[in-house]
């Protein structure tokens, strides 16, 4: 090592760059020791090896001292450290390179085919160097252990040697892998988690926006058609005050029902908002995060599901209807072909829905004309029709205002039962709004 590498490496001691290949500080302190022990171990039998091959003693040393220290290697080259432990096992050196270094070969990625042939390697080589020196030692021996005890003695040596490092090398890498797996899974699983948690959050959110639009199209068709009828009989109350006070006296009093009916309609709608409002404030007070959104989404499902399915207007409504518009200067025929049955509430809620906006459209745009209200029980299916024929003082005489959202609402609300939704002018210069809602399952009448 130079000296502008040495001040290096002593400037950058506490920087990751200084470790090299290893990653932690204590795997650099075990390897760099393991490899001073490797170094002294071979340079001890270096002597030994020299005295035997007829070289000077120091080159033994050094040789010994070369070969041991490559152990310093085993975590960046295992496969490397692994053939030199082989190819000094005729010099009777480096018995704890080659222990370690199957260690670290068995318990590192290397390719299974690729351990097996180094060890197989190494169990060949101890067994020759083990089989060669045990058969001296026994040829100088006073005594003859007999013709088995060599073969035995080498097989039990070179199997001692190479096959607990090898099994505990496996060992520890198969438990190493199943740890980062198990880490893997764990971070895989957070990540799913939270996927899974704004989903949940994306379908709450969806949940509480279409019950605001569910909320909005209602408190639309309530207000709008209720003081669209109010305000066209304020305008007759004040066309008659004078010239028929009874007149007057009985357009007030409808003013006032009807007024009285929106407040109590808008009453029932707010009194959901407020309970749905209460359930949300309980679901945010979970500690659980993903629990809250899940309850918040379960919330405003079932309370979705409550109004829709709750009490509301039905088909039996619509003579009623029919006969407050009436009652507000419009002229209004309704015709029921079929059998009268009794529907789902989603269905009959429509369905009333939808000719009340259409009768609130001819209020608004179309007042003094004639309007035509057509239902029809059909098999499969209910469809309704409402047709008005030209204004014959203007739309601008009844002085009320329009959002544009009558008919995008009976749009939705038909389109969200499979239904058929068409609205648009006619040749006699009038309108036509038609809906077909598919019949479902038709609930029993109860019995009287």
């Amino acid at each position: 090592m130079t000296t502008t590498g040495a001040h290096q490496d002593s400037a950058d001691d506490a920087s990751p760059r200084s470790l090299l290949w290893w990653g932690r500080r204590r795997s650099a302190v075990l390897d760099v020791g393991l490899g001073l022990v490797s170094a002294a171990e071979c340079a001890l039998e270096g002597v030994r090896f020299s005295e035997t091959a007829a070289l000077p003693v120091p080159v033994g040393v050094v040789f010994g001292l070369l070969a041991g220290s490559v152990l310093v290697l085993r975590r960046r080259w295992p496969v490397a450290v692994v053939l030199v432990s082989i190819a000094i096992t005729p010099a009777e050196m480096g018995f704890l390179m080659g222990i370690v270094g199957l260690y670290t070969l068995a318990a590192s990625e290397a390719p299974r085919r690729v351990i097996a042939a180094l060890a197989g390697m190494s169990l060949l080589g101890t067994l020759i160097v083990t089989f060669v020196r045990t058969r001296q030692d026994v040829t100088t021996a006073d005594f003859d252990p007999g013709p088995w005890y060599v073969p035995v003695v080498s097989v039990v040596m070179s199997i001692g040697l190479t096959a607990p490092p090898l099994l505990l090398g496996l060992y520890v890498g198969a438990r190493r892998r199943l740890m980062e797996s198990l880490r893997e899974r764990a971070v895989s699983l957070e990540q799913e988690l939270s996927l899974l948690a704004d989903r949940a959050e994306q379908q709450a959110q969806w949940a509480r926006t279409e019950e605001r639009t569910r909320i909005a199209r209602e408190m639309h068709d309530v207000v709008a058609h209720r003081v669209s009828l109010m305000v066209v009989h304020a305008a007759a109350l004040q066309a008659v005050a004078l010239k028929d006070p009874q007149k007057a006296v009985r357009n007030a009093a409808l003013v006032g029902d009807m007024g009285r009916q929106a407040l109590r309609e808008l009453r029932e709608m707010l009194g959901v908002l407020r309970s749905g409002e209460e359930v949300a404030a309980r679901v945010a007070a979970e500690p659980v995060p993903l629990a809250a959104v899940g309850a918040a989404a379960a919330a405003a499902a079932e309370a979705a599901e409550a109004a829709v399915t709750g009490e509301g207007p039905s088909l039996a409504d619509l003579q009623s209807l029919v006969e407050q518009s009436r009652l507000a200067g419009m002229a209004v025929e309704l015709s029921v072909q079929g059998e009268s049955r009794v529907y789902r509430p989603e269905v009959e809620q429509t369905a009333f829905r939808v000719v009340q906006e259409a009768l609130t459209n001819v209020h608004k745009h179309a007042a003094g004309a004639k309007a035509w209200v057509r239902v029809a029980h059909r098999d499969a299916e209910i469809a309704m029709q409402v047709e008005n024929g030209p204004s014959e003082r203007g739309a601008a005489d009844a002085g009320l205002p329009s959002g544009g959202n009558g008919l995008v609402g009976m749009r939705e609300r038909v389109s969200a039962l499979g239904g058929v939704f068409v609205s648009g002018p006619t040749d006699g210069g009038g309108f036509r709004v038609s809906a077909v809602l598919p019949m479902g399952a038709p609930v029993e009448s109860p019995a009287v």
